[in-house]
């Protein structure tokens, strides 16, 4: 059993940043058993973002990343909106958006939407193509530049909005912590408002931005999580704030405690899984700086971000990113279902050790 526990509190331990508030925990039998459950419902879903170059600039489809999440048995795709330029469910015609849902269904793969607003407008239309398309759940996140307190207040009324209209058409949004605020902020706005059509949505490195640490910020959000977004980050000091870049995850560049943040987020909800999605978002390249610092003022500036792009990594080309894409997304998808497999692995010899 030490043995065991040896090898668990190894990886429970990897990149965590301050052990002794965040000790191992301890691979008993009771927890052998809940997180063999666990591991028997996780649901892995393909995002689009690993495949930008392609959506962008090759000829990658809605329908190719179907097919992607198909050829890996996952379980569903994470879409923006505008993923795909000419060829993105924002310029498709309804009939080919039900085409691609009746394809999804083909597939028994499950569609959540994206986009990058949480503006009255943007939400409408949105919720336009989710009910042509049949589907129920999607990822917001805020772009406004201002003061914070009024930001804040600008966001709340613009969620106060978007629960109401879930509740009209039966959707969930769940709202992601995109770099510039920070996790007791996002709570704050999900506790006053008080839906459960509205949560949120957990990404592995964009705490960094705003200046916190990746468990801290899991364990702050951890009542309303509800979406993941995997991926691996270097760390990318600033004056008084930290920006991230990111890396293949699992790699000897990642930063992030990320078996430790698969494994508590696993294990979230008391009688079912919290969690319905987990999206493997390898963000390979891509640069961020730092939103919010250690001397900033208690109300400070929170500049406008533009959507998240990735550019051309130095030293190599278009045709050399076009080309190593799909291995980069093939990368993750192997080292998270390896992890899995190592957390089943030691959660069974602990039972038959018991």
């Amino acid at each position: 059993m030490q043995a065991l526990q040896s090898r668990f509190e190894k990886r429970m331990l990897h990149n965590v940043a301050d052990t002794s508030a965040h000790p191992a925990p301890i691979l008993t039998p009771a927890l052998a058993a809940k997180l063999l459950q666990r591991l028997d419902r996780v649901r892995l879903y393909a995002h689009a973002y690993p495949h930008l170059m392609q959506f962008t600039h090759g000829g990658y489809h809605p329908r190719d990343l179907l097919k992607f999440a198909h050829d890996h048995a996952l379980h569903g795709v994470s879409i923006h909106l505008l993923d795909g330029e000419e060829r993105s469910l924002q310029q498709m015609s309804n009939a080919d958006r039900r085409a691609l849902a009746v394809y999804a269904a083909r597939l028994n793969l499950a569609i959540h939407l994206e986009i990058s607003s949480t503006r009255k407008e943007d939400v409408d239309h949105v919720i336009g193509i989710a009910r042509t398309m049949g589907v129920q759940n999607i990822r917001v996140y805020s772009r406004y530049e201002g003061k914070l307190s009024e930001v804040l207040n600008t966001i709340e009324a613009d969620l106060r909005y978007l629960v109401a209209q879930a509740e009209l058409h039966d959707l969930y949004f769940d709202f992601e912590q995109h770099e510039e605020l920070k996790s007791q902020e996002i709570l704050g706005l999900l506790e006053r408002i008080q839906s459960p059509r509205l949560n949120a949505l957990l990404d592995f490195g964009n705490m960094v931005n705003a200046g916190e640490q990746p468990l801290a910020a899991l364990h702050t959000l951890t009542p309303r999580i509800r979406q993941v977004h995997l991926k691996g980050v270097r760390m990318v000091p600033e004056a008084h704030g930290c920006g991230h870049y990111g890396v293949l995850q699992g790699s000897a560049e990642d930063e992030l405690p990320g078996a430790r943040m698969l494994y508590e987020l696993l294990m979230l909800g008391d009688h079912a899984p919290q969690i319905i999605a987990f999206c493997l978002e390898q963000e390979n390249h891509y640069a961020a700086p730092a939103f919010r610092y250690a001397n900033e003022d208690a109300d400070p500036f929170i500049p406008y971000r533009a959507m998240s792009q990735t550019d051309l990594p130095h030293g190599m080309s278009l045709e050399d990113v076009l080309e190593q894409e799909e291995k980069w997304a093939v990368d993750q998808v192997t080292y998270v279902r390896n992890l899995l497999q190592e957390f089943k692995l030691l959660a069974e010899l602990t039972l038959q050790a018991a």
